[in-house]
């Protein structure tokens, strides 16, 4: 399995790659613009992700715009619900406004305030089938 952290901040990448690279092969991406340009490459290589951890604040692409792009992307493609990328946000900002949008709008899977922590972020991937224990 493929995954994919796009994510600005050092600290919080070198994390999430350090929980989750014993179980995905990870690439990591520093905004939403190369977070999506990452996704559609990895699809035409026809070695999609399965994961992307995404944060929601970062330059050039928030988050949340490139998640959009990704799932219209998934869309535009007829790639089945259940063959699309699981999507995690991760925020330092807990605002309820923001959470909304995120499974709401854009589709997310799931939703981590940061730090993230190991436990809760391999909970999150036990629930949607990505982490047998």
């Amino acid at each position: 399995m493929r995954a994919l952290i796009a994510e600005d901040e050092f600290v919080s990448r070198k994390l999430i790659s350090t929980f989750i690279s014993p179980l995905f092969e990870v690439d990591i991406v520093v905004n939403g613009k190369e977070a999506f340009e990452a996704y559609k490459i990895a699809f035409d290589e026809g070695k999609p992700y399965t994961l992307v951890c995404m944060d929601i604040m970062m330059p050039e692409m928030d988050g949340l715009s490139s998640l959009e792009a990704i799932r219209d992307f998934e869309k535009m493609n007829s790639i089945p619900n259940k063959k699309c990328a699981k999507v995690f946000m991760t925020t330092a900002l807990n605002d309820p406004k923001t959470v909304i949008r995120s499974f709401h709008d854009v589709e997310a899977s799931a939703f981590l305030v940061k730090p993230v922590l190991k436990e809760k972020l391999f909970e999150e991937l036990e629930k949607l089938g990505l982490l047998h224990k």
